[in-house]
Parts: C-alpha cells; sequence; structure tokens
C-alpha cells in the first residue's frame, strides 16, 4: 500500500468486503490498473467475515446460476493465482425434502442442473444415511446432491480477491471514511473523504448495509435494509466425517455445515426475521456482533435437534447473532444507478454473498468497462427497483418476510405478504367487493382472480 493518499483513479470502489475485493480483481483483470478501494474500518469487518462460506453451483435462475458457476469456478483457482489461502474445500451439498412438494422443487431444480453441466445425482433417503450417518431420515421423502459444490473460508476468499487486485496495481485504503460523493449535472465527479478529495468518473457502491446510506451521498436509491441472521457453532462431535456434505433442511428453516474441529455449524432461516438498524449503524461497528435471542431461535433449535438427534446431547460452543442486507424481492442489486452516470451498485446480497460476490465482480466489472453486462442479469438490475421501495417502513415491514423467504417454497407467482398495499386503483374497494384476490405488480395491487 502506497503512503500517499491518490488525487485522481479510473474507479473508486466503497466498500472492502467480498463484493468491493471482487469487483476490484475483475476491473485489473480487465486493464484498469488505477482503482483505488475505500474501507471504512478493515477488511470484511461489516458482514463477510461471519458468512457461513457455503458455495453453491445450482440458484433458482438460468442468469443467477451462471453468476454463481463464475463464482465457484473463480474461487477453485484463487489460491493457485495468488498463494493467498481460500479454504476452498469441494464438500458437495445434499437438499433434502420431507414432502412431496419440496421433493418437486428439488427434482426441477436437478434438471436445470443437468443443464448446465453440474453433477448431480437423485437419492432416497436410506442413500441419503449413508451419506450423512448423523441424519434422520424416516421421515424424508427424498435427497438432492450436487457433487461439487464446496464450502470455504469468507475471510480468506475476500483476502485473496484483494491480493490479486493488489497484484494488478489496485491502491487499498483502510479505516478511510467517505464524507460525501461529488458529483455534477447526473455524472459522478469525485469522492470526498477523511484523508483527502479523490477525482473520479467511477464511484461503485459496495457499501453492504451501509450502502443505502451511501446512495443518499448522491441522491440514489438503492432499496436494502439490514436483518438479524443466527447460527450455532456445536462442541466437537466424536467420529464426525470432515468431508461431510452441507445439508439444507429448507422445510425446517436449516442448514448445516461440518465445522474445524470437528464440530458443527447450523444456520437458520426464520420464516419471521428480525430487522435490525432501523435507527442506523453505529458509528464503531467493526467485525461486531448482536445478542443471542434464544427465544426467537427455540422453534428452529427443536427443528435442528430432530433433523440431527445428536445435537440432543451436544453442547453450543457458539450462539452468533451478525446482521446481513436484504432487498424487497430477495435479490441483489447490481449495474448503474438510475440518474447518476458513473455510480454503480453490487450490494444487498440477502446472505449468499460469497455465493454472489465472484460472479457479481465479473458481471460489474464488464459492465463498468464495456458500458454493458457479459450476460443477461436484468433480474438483479437495480433499475428494477422503485423509489417508494426506498422507504424505512416498507423496507423494515418486508425484511421481516424477505429473509425466511429465501428457504419457503417457491410456489410460481406467489405473493409477498409484507408491505402491501402501497399503491390501490380508484376500483380497489370495488374490487374487493367482488371477491378479488390480489397480486403485486410495482406496487401496484391486481386482481390475479375472484372467489367467494
Amino acid at each position: 500500500m502506497k503512503n500517499n493518499f491518490p488525487t485522481k483513479a479510473q474507479a473508486v470502489i466503497i466498500g472492502g468486503g467480498v463484493a468491493g475485493c471482487s469487483v476490484a480483481y475483475h476491473l485489473v483483470k480487465r486493464g484498469w490498473k488505477d482503482i483505488v478501494l475505500l474501507e471504512r474500518k478493515q477488511l470484511t469487518s461489516g458482514t463477510t467475515w461471519h458468512a457461513a462460506g457455503l458455495l453453491g453451483q445450482l440458484r433458482a435462475t438460468h442468469s443467477l446460476t451462471r453468476l454463481a458457476r463464475y463464482s465457484s469456478e473463480l474461487y477453485a483457482r484463487l489460491e493457485k493465482e495468488t498463494g493467498q489461502s481460500t479454504g476452498y474445500d469441494e464438500v458437495g451439498s445434499l437438499s433434502i425434502a420431507s414432502d412431496e412438494e419440496r421433493m418437486e422443487e428439488l427434482l426441477r431444480g436437478a434438471s436445470m442442473a443437468r443443464y448446465f453441466g453440474i453433477e448431480v445425482n437423485e437419492l432416497t433417503p436410506s442413500e441419503l444415511k449413508k451419506m450423512w450417518p448423523l441424519l434422520h431420515t424416516d421421515d424424508l421423502v427424498g435427497a438432492v446432491h450436487i457433487v461439487k459444490d464446496a464450502q470455504l473460508g469468507p475471510s480468506d476468499v475476500t483476502m485473496a480477491l484483494a491480493k490479486g487486485a493488489k497484484m494488478g496495481g489496485a491502491q487499498f485504503f483502510q479505516n478511510t471514511k467517505v464524507n460525501a460523493i461529488q458529483f455534477s449535472e447526473g455524472k459522478i465527479t469525485g469522492v470526498a473523504t477523511d484523508k483527502g478529495n479523490i477525482e473520479t468518473d467511477v464511484v461503485v457502491n459496495c457499501g453492504g448495509m451501509w450502502a443505502r446510506e451511501i446512495g443518499k451521498m448522491c441522491s440514489v436509491d438503492i432499496p436494502l435494509h439490514a436483518a438479524e441472521h443466527f447460527y450455532i457453532i456445536t462442541d466437537k462431535i466424536p467420529g464426525i466425517d470432515s468431508k461431510l456434505p452441507v445439508l439444507r433442511d429448507q422445510g425446517s428453516c436449516l442448514y448445516f455445515k461440518h465445522e474445524a474441529g470437528g464440530k458443527l455449524l447450523v444456520g437458520f432461516f426464520e420464516p419471521e426475521a428480525r430487522p435490525w438498524g432501523m435507527n442506523g449503524i453505529p458509528e464503531d461497528f467493526c467485525f461486531s456482533e448482536l445478542g443471542p435471542e434464544w427465544e426467537h431461535l427455540e422453534p428452529y433449535l427443536e427443528n435442528a435437534m430432530n433433523r440431527v438427534p445428536i445435537l440432543r446431547e451436544t453442547g453450543i460452543q457458539q450462539f452468533f447473532n451478525g446482521p446481513e442486507s436484504f432487498t424487497p424481492d430477495d435479490l441483489f442489486h447490481l449495474g448503474e444507478a438510475p440518474g447518476m452516470k458513473g455510480f454503480y451498485v453490487a450490494a444487498g446480497f440477502n446472505s449468499v454473498g460469497i455465493l454472489s460476490g465472484g460472479g457479481a465482480g465479473w458481471a460489474l466489472a464488464d459492465w463498468i468497462v464495456d458500458g454493458q453486462p457479459p450476460k443477461d442479469v436484468g433480474e438483479v438490475d437495480i433499475l428494477r427497483m422503485l423509489p417508494f421501495q426506498a422507504n424505512p417502513n416498507y423496507l423494515h415491514d418486508r425484511t421481516v418476510e424477505t429473509l425466511g423467504l429465501l428457504y419457503q417454497m417457491h410456489w410460481p407467482f406467489r405473493q409477498y405478504d409484507t408491505a402491501r398495499n402501497v399503491r390501490k386503483s380508484p376500483f380497489h374497494g370495488r374490487l374487493k367487493d367482488n371477491g378479488a384476490c390480489f397480486g403485486e405488480l410495482a406496487g401496484w395491487e391486481r386482481a390475479n382472480w375472484y372467489a367467494p
């Protein structure tokens, strides 16, 4: 790192988590050398450091799967390229189903995985038991096994991306606070920090749960809100296999992964989440944890002990509660912000930042250099968001639901329950009186069908 603080740059990246470091890495790969990354505290100190580090290749759509696969391929080679350990471990993953509806959803995903050339197997409960001996399988219908899914160290892979970026000439400045984003006539002109000002035509907002406040510095709406996210780490479990696949029991709102030292990490995506940071994020927030909420998690801890019975006789070494940012539709924000040329966003990763970070950085770097993304990423383009969705009350209410929806059944045309009735036509009352069942589009309540 150079001692002299720069006064000009091709691009300034705000935020030193996995997204910011990935954008820096990919910009230097595209030949941009004059890149500056600014981090308010230390690299990974916001939410990246406490991620679970799960790396799946399959997502809900084709475009998201392409980005996830790119992340997986990048992380697999990153240690060899940079010399920085990433903890990459190709243990595979299992998704289990306790009813026919969930199994159908898993089989649809398996079909799409084969289209992408992802190695996937369908398992019976008895086959599953052999792979995961600690599992209670009597109530299961089946499972899907993705052979080359992986897990890794979130901080490690972020440091590897940062090292790769620095090898290409990028400069990183930690403990540097951005005070203002400078712009004129709808175009970015620079960044003001507590160490000096930097002239630039490109600012990339990778601020994580701070991204909404950073956007306000240049009158850009970035709808996201932090929520508490929980996991526990158990005491050592004798005889546990270090190559145990990552296990997702979405019907019970749970995931399990092996931790170093023969422990299990058990994570939760409960249906009703706890929004956090309504009054702002504390200035000194850095590698910070929130308090335990035993009563809130009690039903899901019971689910975990039913699914893995040995947990009933295993102690808990750590109860972790840390915030992560969620968007109104559970899709992250990517691309150039509307109304502000040169202001790009990669934020709001809905608890899949490690999985998405590599691909998002690649797509956004190409977007910045070429003026367009390398693939169709319209579903995560920040252009999809509307101004009303940045309303704090709307975001708070929707965040209660969005965390849990990651593991709920993804029924076709499923409608949100929270933050509804934002926009109603003059005929809304008449439609309701006639038995309308409403759906939402762009905040408008529309009659999807009629029923008594």
